[in-house]
């Protein structure tokens, strides 16, 4: 059975001993990251000596708990898809695309198992879910409320690093979801660091060329179930739906619910969701930014959000990673991909 929410599995994690709670007051600028690094990094600064999920419960000068490292080892990805072995995973994706075209009656028979099994998969629309339990406009949007980490000195800013970004294609209205991080300016603006080749930038382009002056909508979920929240950095084909992979993932289909600001839908067992916009004719610099690599990358002119609208749970986790060189939690994440 699928986990019904990000906190189900920090759960299983504390129960398992891969999570370790900090009840001392840490500041997001810097010291979060450092000791994540320690940690992520293990004793022995090897690969295959990593500790644990860390649960920061009292962040400075916020009132909302981060979690980070929580995929930082292969075991907590084989817990986070309930499998033994990561190939299991594997193995399944490989009976589907193995699949042939039937060729007569006795072969489509045989096919419909796995027919329904795909079939049930597919997103579920919701009228309201837990992500709703809070609902913050106007003046009440604060992006700074939340513990977003500043990792490296000489990084632009505080970056929101693990998040699920919703877009529609203007043309198609086919859904994309992507891991983009995003440069906090203020209160209620971010950078979107859409890179040329990514499906949200080509979005931004279509939309651009039919109206450069208009705006996009755009809604960020930050911290679903394992799975989903993996879902938006998978290598995925164009034409297949995050949110479906997700499903198939996890063998539960992923329940979406409509933003209260745009007609676009997020996951409803999300910790906390940003609704807005992208203008179409806006740019603004974002950077630099302490990278995979072990090296700064550049600061660069990129899209600007604008969040008109905050919900999140009563009491949501802000679910973060640190973004560095190897070996640390982005690591295991790619293993696993």
């Amino acid at each position: 059975m699928a986990y019904r929410d990000l906190r189900e599995f920090v759960r299983k994690l504390e129960k398992e001993g891969e999570l370790q709670r900090i009840r001392a007051e840490v500041d997001p600028i810097l010291e979060i990251t450092e000791i994540t690094q320690r940690v992520a990094r293990g004793p022995n600064r090897k690969p295959n000596s990593v500790g644990p999920a860390l649960l920061f419960e009292k962040p400075k000068a916020s009132k909302f708990p981060l979690l980070v490292n929580t995929f930082g080892s292969v075991r907590r990805m084989e817990l986070a898809f309930e499998v033994g072995k990561l190939e299991e995973v594997a193995d399944r994706i490989r009976g589907f695309l193995a699949m042939e075209t039937p060729q007569g009656l006795f072969d489509k028979i045989k096919m419909l198992p796995k027919l329904a099994e795909l079939g049930s998969f597919f997103p579920k629309s919701v009228k309201d879910g837990d992500c709703k339990e809070v609902i913050r406009t106007g003046r009440d949007v604060n992006l700074l409320d939340f513990p977003i980490l500043k990792c490296w000195p000489q990084d632009g800013g505080r970056f929101i690093t693990f998040p699920l970004v919703f877009t529609r294609n203007p043309e198609s209205g086919k859904r994309n979801v992507g891991m983009y991080r995003m440069q906090v300016y203020d209160e209620n603006t971010t950078g979107m660091h859409w890179q040329t080749q990514k499906h949200g930038a080509e979005h931004f382009r279509r939309a651009r060329a039919a109206n450069p002056d208009g705006k996009i909508p755009v809604s960020v979920a930050i911290g679903a179930d394992p799975a989903t929240s993996l879902a938006g950095m998978l290598p995925i084909p164009p034409d297949l739906d995050e949110m479906m992979f997700a499903g198939f993932l996890r063998r539960e289909p992923v329940e979406m619910v409509k933003c209260e600001t745009n007609d676009l839908e997020v996951p409803a067992n999300a910790e906390i969701v940003l609704e807005g916009y992208v203008s179409l004719n806006e740019m603004r610099t974002e950077g630099p930014f302490g990278d995979h690599t072990g090296f700064y990358s550049l600061e660069g002119e990129y899209p600007v959000f604008h969040v008109e609208c905050i919900t999140h749970k009563k009491d949501p986790l802000y679910l973060t990673t640190v973004v560095g060189p190897p070996p640390q939690e982005d690591f295991y994440m790619g293993y696993a991909v």
